[in-house]
């Protein structure tokens, strides 16, 4: 199928990278030309594991280009995904500027029967949205469909979670387009659910909330456990074992940051006050996030016996997690200023993302590319991930005072099903032979 994808990000690059490798025909675009130019010669310029070489397998078999311009894109496309950013407002809401500059630029250009794919995270109703301002552009209504299709990518790991998804979510109000949207994942296994373009929308905002709301839950948790002398690492491992919990999101840290957790969760706020709803629990998911950057400050304070000023702190890691060079809304960032503020020297080491992190924060004293043991992290290296040291999070543990004891494994060892019975088992005892 002849696919356009509008937007040449962390999503809208997997998107193109992902459907080339599924066999379809696609052409991505985006506005910055040194960027196209520069992905038509097979360089990836974000940090994102498994890319560059699809990127390059799209280019070598032809089913992958790159061009200036969504209309560009758009003209001979049979399904056309918006992968534009929807920034975070002033007031939370999110800003649907460029899908709407998109839209009314590949309107005069669309195809009768074109299915238009909102794939950036968007509020609900953005839908409706899009259908509105591509009739407002002179197309009929009847021509073209809009659907929902959001994506479910953690950066890192993008590549993996497209390609092996744990659902594919498609909201639209035709059956045919929603149709022909799937038949794109034919050879993608997993489950499809079709639903209203809204539910699709919501689907999105609720699943991050979700998560930003168990890793607030987590350092909460964790802080009490500090308090009370009971080890956080023993009590997640506990509560994970609870299939009806889990234990993805159970790791006590400096908070949840990236470009879709703060985001998502500051634009779900909004429409649940637009729609009348005063959302206390997400309040609460907010304000335990922020308050635990103050956490991990006081962490440090009292490491360094009490005063800040005039101390010398090393951070190792400025990205929000591990295996990327995303800095938004990082909690790493916002507690090195936080540092700075109170008159510490902060030497900042980042295999992936140093350059960018002294843009936002000037005042880094860098350390150099050398790591202690005397191991060099090269450009190459970090770039594949190796010698990646994460950001020295000071995770709420036991107190020092703590008596010590045997630790657990950290991962779970993989349950055994008992065949006969259906009944998943830890131990199984050999069965006594009757004399």
């Amino acid at each position: 199928m002849r696919i356009a994808v509008v937007g040449a990000g962390y999503v809208g690059l997997t998107t193109s990278a992902c459907f080339a490798h599924l066999g379809h025909s696609v052409v991505c675009a985006d506005i910055d030309e040194e960027r196209v130019r520069r992905l038509n010669k097979g360089e990836v310029p974000i940090l994102e594991k498994g890319l560059p070489e699809l990127v390059a397998e799209g280019l070598a078999s032809r089913r992958l280009q790159f061009v200036v311009g969504a209309a560009n894109a758009a003209r001979d496309a049979e399904v056309v995904f918006l992968c534009v950013q929807t920034p975070q407002g002033p007031d939370g809401a999110a800003d649907m500027t460029y899908v709407e500059n998109v839209a009314r630029e590949i309107a005069p250009v669309l195809a009768p029967g074109t299915v238009v794919v909102n794939k950036s995270t968007v509020p609900v109703g953005s839908t409706r949205f899009v259908q509105r301002i591509l009739s407002e552009s002179g197309v009929r209504h009847d021509d073209v469909t809009v659907a929902s299709n959001p994506e479910f990518l953690r950066e890192g790991q993008a590549v993996h979670d497209f390609l092996n998804p744990d659902r594919i979510v498609i909201g639209c109000e035709r059956p045919e387009a929603a149709v022909r949207v799937s038949d794109l994942y034919r050879r993608v296994d997993a489950p499809i659910l079709v639903t209203d373009p809204a539910s699709a929308e919501m689907i999105k905002y609720a699943s991050n909330a979700f998560l930003a709301t168990k890793i607030s839950f987590i350092n909460a948790i964790a802080n009490v456990c500090e308090a009370v002398d009971a080890d956080i690492r023993e009590v997640a491992l506990g509560m994970g074992y609870d299939s009806r919990i889990g234990f993805q999101f159970l790791h006590p840290g400096p908070g949840y940051g990236g470009s879709c957790f703060p985001k998502d969760v500051a634009a779900l706020l909004r429409t649940a006050t637009d729609a009348g709803y005063e959302f206390r629990l997400l309040q609460g998911v907010v304000e335990v996030n922020r308050a635990q950057h103050e956490q991990i400050v006081e962490k440090v304070r009292a490491a360094a016996g009490g005063v800040l000023a005039g101390a010398v702190i090393g951070v190792w890691g400025l990205t929000f997690k591990a295996d990327t060079d995303d800095l938004r809304d990082s909690p790493a960032i916002a507690i090195t200023r936080r540092l700075l503020e109170e008159g510490a020297t902060v030497r900042a080491f980042d295999p992936a993302a140093a350059e960018a992190a002294r843009a936002l924060v000037p005042d880094l004293d860098d350390l150099p590319r050398r790591v202690p043991g005397g191991r060099r992290c090269r450009r190459d290296r970090a770039a594949h991930g190796v010698g990646r040291v994460p950001l020295a999070r000071l995770r709420p543990g036991p107190r020092r005072d703590a008596p010590t004891r045997r630790r657990r494994r950290a991962q779970p060892p993989r349950p055994r099903r008992d065949a006969a019975a259906g009944i998943r088992l830890r131990r199984r005892r050999a069965p006594v032979s009757p004399r």
